[in-house]
Order: structure tokens, then sequence, then C-alpha cells
């Protein structure tokens, strides 16, 4: 079978490996789909953790089951699956108060040694995974493609009811990338009005598909100064920093109403996680800061639900799909701003 294998710097070598023995309390995934994620990008860019060089990337998969471990129950040969990458312990303090995605012993299939993810033809689920991580059925009438857009809508969906996302409430997305686009999909299912900041002329016309209320240039325009003029002078009632991009979270911060939200949904670059935020203006303005970090498992099924019902428009969300042996164009078309969703089809 084949797999691909990040072997340096933005390049990935597909091989022909050994198809994985069945565990006997696990199972062999034929995959379909797998996205490429934002964070498969950083590591694209910084070139593979040292002693990972062995491990296939990739975490957001859709696939079916091929083989079944002899003391597996509870799935058969031909189940359609939605895979997310997060697998827990279900021992430490935040596993026992459900705070699964802040489990202490994480690991992430497609991340961490030992948990190798879906740019492959095959992959195996070990029991560990099978009971600890993130995996649903497909619904009927969703596609491979589909079930892979289901994992990064998961952490949207999960980042707005943190926030209290609701009814004419205004919410400015910064960055108009995958996720960027969701925030608003999402946002406006909740019944919010949605301002987008984002500087790329491409990116910003891509955007409109999912119809924004205002569209900023904020290489052209103040943001803050159009979104107090856009609010009544107000500001924004939640503010989503869907960028690793440090300047705007200090943005956010003067962009968003006294008693607003500002949700740090991007990472910044591990080599650089440094950021400024004006304290006395959270302070005085009484302003919440909160991160966003991954979701519970019910926001994946939740995530599956809603395609499955065709309330989200994954068809625009998903611009590029390509097979398995182009995983470095696919790579490519992520990175260079012209795509929104990328998906490696095995």
């Amino acid at each position: 079978m084949k797999a691909a294998f990040l072997t340096g710097v933005c390049q990935f070598e597909v091989r022909e490996v050994p198809v994985p023995a069945v565990p006997d309390d696990g199972l062999l995934l034929r995959v379909q789909t797998c996205g490429v994620c934002g964070s498969d990008l950083r590591r694209w860019r910084e070139g593979p953790y040292p002693g990972a060089e062995d491990l296939v990337p990739g975490h957001e998969i859709g696939g079916v089951v091929e083989a079944v471990g002899s003391r597996l129950r509870g799935y058969r040969v031909g189940d359609r699956l939605a895979v997310a990458p997060d697998v827990h312990c279900g021992e430490c303090y935040y596993c026992q108060r459900g705070m699964y995605n802040l489990c202490d012993r994480l690991h992430s299939i497609g991340i961490h040694p030992g948990y190798s993810g879906g740019f492959t033809e095959k992959m195996v689920l070990t029991g560990e995974m099978l009971t600890n991580g993130v995996i649903h059925p497909m619904p009927d009438g969703i596609s491979f493609a589909q079930a892979s857009l289901a994992e990064p809508m998961s952490s949207v969906i999960a980042s707005h009811a943190k926030a209290g996302t609701s009814l004419s409430e205004v919410v400015l997305v910064l960055g108009a990338g995958p996720i960027g686009c969701l925030h608003i999909v999402i946002a406006k299912l909740r019944g919010a009005r949605v301002i987008l900041s984002e500087p790329s002329a491409v990116r910003r016309e891509m955007a409109r598909e999912f119809a924004p209320d205002l569209v900023i240039d904020p290489s052209q325009e103040d943001v803050v100064g159009r979104v107090r003029e856009w609010t009544g002078g107000l500001g924004a009632d939640i503010v989503v920093c869907a960028n690793p991009v440090a300047a705007t979270q200090a943005q956010a911060v003067q962009a968003v109403r006294k008693a607003g939200r500002v949700m740090l949904f991007g990472g910044l670059p591990k080599a650089n996680p440094q950021t400024t935020l004006d304290s006395n203006r959270i302070h005085y303005g009484e302003i919440v800061v909160v991160g966003a970090f991954s979701y519970h498992p019910t926001d994946h099924e939740k995530a599956l639900r809603l395609l499955s019902q065709g309330v989200i428009p994954a068809d625009r969300l998903i611009t590029h799909t390509l097979p398995l042996e182009q995983i470095n164009e696919a790579f490519q078309a992520a990175s260079n701003g012209q795509a929104l969703k990328v998906i490696v089809q095995s």
C-alpha cells in the first residue's frame, strides 16, 4: 500500500509500505479522504519532528472498515467512519470532568509518534483509539470528503458554544482561510451578523460565498474604526482570531465592545508564541479573552449531523481534491492562499 511521509521542509515522499496487521481489539480502515489542516501546514513548513520521520501525518479522516480484530465488537467490515485526531487518557483530572480536549496525556493521530495518520491508503485504529478517541459512523448521504470536513468544523462549533454566540450579535472574524470561513458559517447559523477582515484579495473573494455582512481589507482600511462605525460606536460582541498572527490578537482587544468576548482560536507559531494585549482595556472594559482548542467528542457527532442535514455548504468550503500521489501539490495549494479546504484522496 502507499503512505506519505514528511521527509523534510515542504517535502513529502510517497512510499510503498506493508499493510499493517490488524490488532485483536482494533480494525483496519481503508482511508478514502484526509483533509489538510493548518497544523499540518505548520509542520510541513518546518519539517518533521526529530524522531517522527516514520510517522504518517493527517488527522481529518473518512474511510471504510476493511478488517476487524477478533476481539472487537460493535464494528463491521463496510462501516463508514469519520475519524478525528484526539485520543484522551480517560483518567486525568480533566478527563474525569469531561474536558477531554484538555487531557494531560492527550495524543493525536497523525501528530504524535505511535499514532500514525491518514495520508495513506490503509491505517490501523487501535483499541485505545476506538475507546478514547473521536470516531463516529458517517451518517447516510454524506461523502467521505464531508466526513473529513467534520473535524475542523467540530472545533469551530465548540468555540461558538463556549463564546455563547447568539441572535443579533456581531462577530468579527479575523482571517478568511478555511477555518475563518467556517467561523462565518457557524456564527451565521447561530443568528449572528458577521464582519470579516482579510488582507488577501483572493481569500476575501472566496469568503464572500459565505455571505459575511461586511468585508474589510485591513491593508487599506482601519479595522477597528470600520467595526465601530458599523456597530454604532460599540465594537463587536465577539472577535474571533482565526489566524496565527499575534498582531490581530492585539487588534481584537481594540475592536471588541466593553464586556465583549475575544476568542483566541488560531495558535501562534511555537517558536514565537508571545503576544501583547492592552490589559487596561481588558480590565476596565471587563473584556473576556478566552482560548479555544479542540472539542468534546459530541461536537464531532454534531458536525456530522449538520453536514448530513445539508445546512453546511461543504461544496463551497472544499475547493481542491487531489490524489495521495500528489500530496506535495495538495500542500502547495493549501499554503498559497488560492484554496480553502484541500482534501487528499487515497
